[in-house]
């Protein structure tokens, strides 16, 4: 099989994230619950993947890495554990439903919720998300990559046009791993990163990075190995946010995945903005082809046929020895945006080929054809 589904899960890993996922699994007590060398040695190394995660991302220390089981989580923490009612929110209608449910279920406690357009070249309308953001506004929330599309907004020209009461929480699930991104230097106050997808770990890693102004309360809770006698959760980072066994394979496989993408970022973004650039241009003049995606180094591109629906093609080329995704993407709000009911979507790695990627523009074009 031909894989191009990289933006739900990275498809190939490193030697390097394999082979400490094997050890880890090998051999693995649990992190900072027990006093036995075996088990520190896991919390030191865990404590090793903070300080590290923290400096890949330009984060704001160790203890404010907070580990997690993917994105998902990551985002629910941030949102549900930092907005309350009365709050107003404003985010975009490009974002993942990880962000929009999240956001439904706090307009029904009294949060105001806005949602900024894209514009006309379908790409997230900054100016006038900007101008939606009041003194009042608690929170920006903004995707820093459709997964729809691969459009990415300018996220310093977002930071420096909002005040700076204001919270900016960062959707890094299809960005992480494939640009470079500077926290401080960009003004985030939290990013949720996906472990799986372009960080090249596996599923079951994740994490909610953020600064020192941003505090979120608790959404789980449970034992942390520390302050057992109290009933409340500690009241200090990373363990008011981790309660119960950390996945200690994940963990190290993101910190592996983060070692190889210290070395490899660059020149892997530039194969994967290229090998999207190639694809985009052949379907761009394609018969049957509506084209929604531009060059980009996140590796996503999306298409609608003419004659075709889009969970029909997915699974037309899925025979064809060729994974994709149709449908909607966990995106609603950016299909209604867009006026599709459903595309077909498409996502490189730089583990990806030319010649994967000229079998893929062969067979669409095979497809688009059909009455």
């Amino acid at each position: 099989m031909l894989y191009f589904d990289n933006a739900a899960t990275g498809g190939f890993k490193p030697d390097n994230v394999i082979s400490a996922v094997v050890s880890a699994l090998k051999c693995c007590a649990n992190p900072g619950r027990s006093g036995h060398k075996l088990s520190v040695a896991c919390l030191e190394r865990v404590y090793a993947c903070r300080k590290l995660l923290s400096e890949f991302f330009g984060g704001y220390g160790y203890e404010r890495v907070v580990f997690t089981k993917n994105c998902t989580e990551a985002l629910n923490i941030a949102i549900l554990g930092t907005i309350n009612s009365g709050d107003e929110v404003v985010t975009t209608v490009a974002e993942h439903n990880s962000v929009l449910r999240p956001l439904e279920f706090l307009k029904y406690r009294g949060v105001t919720v806005k949602y900024a357009p894209l514009n006309n070249k379908n790409e997230i309308d900054v100016p006038a998300l900007t101008g939606m953001v009041t003194e009042k506004t608690k929170a920006v929330i903004i995707t820093l990559a459709s997964n729809v599309t691969g459009t990415a907004p300018d996220i310093a020209e977002v930071s420096r046009s909002i005040p700076e009461s204001c919270l900016l929480i960062c959707d890094g699930a299809q960005a992480c791993g494939h640009i470079k991104i500077d926290m401080q230097k960009n003004g985030i106050d939290a990013l949720a990163v996906a472990g799986h997808k372009g960080m090249l770990g596996i599923q079951g890693s994740g994490a909610l990075i953020f600064s020192e102004r941003f505090n979120p309360n608790p959404v789980t809770f449970g034992g942390t190995g520390s302050e057992s006698h109290n009933l409340a959760m500690p009241d200090f980072y990373p363990d008011r946010l981790e309660s119960g066994t950390l996945s200690y394979p994940a963990i190290i496989s993101l910190a592996e995945g983060a070692l190889y993408l210290s070395e490899n970022l660059e020149k892997d973004a530039e194969k994967t903005f290229k090998m999207t650039a190639y694809i985009c241009e052949k379907l761009s003049g394609m018969n049957g082809i509506k084209l929604y995606s531009r060059p980009n180094p996140f590796g996503v591109i999306a298409i609608g046929f003419k004659n075709l629906q889009s969970e029909l093609a997915a699974h037309t080329l899925s025979e064809m020895g060729i994974c994709v995704r149709g449908g909607l993407h966990c995106a609603p709000l950016m299909h209604e945006a867009l006026k599709s009911d459903g595309l077909v979507r498409m996502s490189l790695s730089a583990f990806n080929t030319q010649n994967e990627c000229e079998q893929l523009v062969s067979a669409i074009n095979k497809i688009s054809v059909t009455p």
